[in-house]
């Protein structure tokens, strides 16, 4: 997935299915700068991590 594509799904009103290390995850905010997202899985919203967004995969 490229910065684009992830603040889209980010700032989007509708559930958009994306996996991280086929985990579902949850995208809290985008750094298109540095090509990084702010995630969480969506069943542990305080377990935060960064990660870039091209290990992001869109379902």
């Amino acid at each position: 997935m490229n910065a684009q594509r992830a603040e889209e799904i980010a700032s989007s009103p509708n559930m958009v299915t994306v996996t991280y290390n086929e985990e579902s995850i949850y995208i809290e905010h985008v750094d298109k700068q540095n090509g990084t997202a702010t995630i969480h899985p969506l069943d542990d919203p305080n377990k935060k991590q960064s990660v870039s967004v091209t290990s992001l995969q869109e379902q």
